[in-house]
């Protein structure tokens, strides 16, 4: 993979900026702590572009420094006490619906098939549809998922972090797959189907 140059460098992290700055208010729920965040990041970023590889994607080299950056700022946030704690998620009968008592799939529950992932992954349709269902999800349950699938913590680190129980964190998780599938499901496969 070859590293981008640097005029391209500097489009992307602009076209990139939306999408960063909606990332950090999910985690940081205070949007002048996220502006600065995003901030940190661009700079660190345009600072630190020799140390980019190409290991990765661009985009996503720059979405690890934010996340580093909303870890920092999460914990002044304690340090602070201006720390905004999780509610514990209550039951929720919408997904417990999709589910039999023996705890099989609802037949129209069932999850449709999404094809190749890779193919999907590289869908720019995919990620649009995505993005607006982390949006759609309850703040909690969305800053749960991420902290785990897109910023790679454990949940013993998550529940550090969020000052939460594992059984509740693994039932977050658990809601935001069920619901993100859902979502995705109704706006990208089925608009995909001709």
């Amino acid at each position: 993979m070859s590293i981008p140059p640097l005029d391209d460098r500097m489009q992307r992290l602009t076209a990139v900026r939306p999408r960063l700055l909606s990332f950090a208010r999910l985690h940081l729920r205070n949007h002048a702590q996220a502006e600065d965040a995003v901030q940190d990041t661009l700079e660190a970023a345009i600072e630190k572009q020799d140390s980019f590889s190409g290991r990765s994607g661009y985009e996503t080299w720059v979405f690890g420094i934010l996340k580093f950056k909303i870890l920092d700022t999460m914990r002044a946030q304690k340090r602070q006490g201006t720390w905004q704690p999780l509610e514990d998620e209550a039951d929720d009968e919408a997904i417990d619906r999709q589910f039999r008592r023996n705890g099989r799939w609802v037949k129209e529950a069932r999850p449709a098939s999404w094809g190749e992932p890779e193919a999907a992954f590289e869908s720019e349709t995919f990620w649009q549809v995505f993005d607006a269902c982390m949006i759609a999800l309850p703040d909690n349950v969305a800053r749960v998922f991420s902290l785990r699938e897109l910023m790679g913590l454990s949940t013993e680190e998550i529940c550090r972090e969020l000052g939460i129980k594992e059984n509740n964190c693994w039932v977050i998780l658990h809601r935001a797959r069920l619901r993100l599938r859902a979502c995705i499901e109704q706006g990208w496969l089925r608009e995909e189907t001709p």
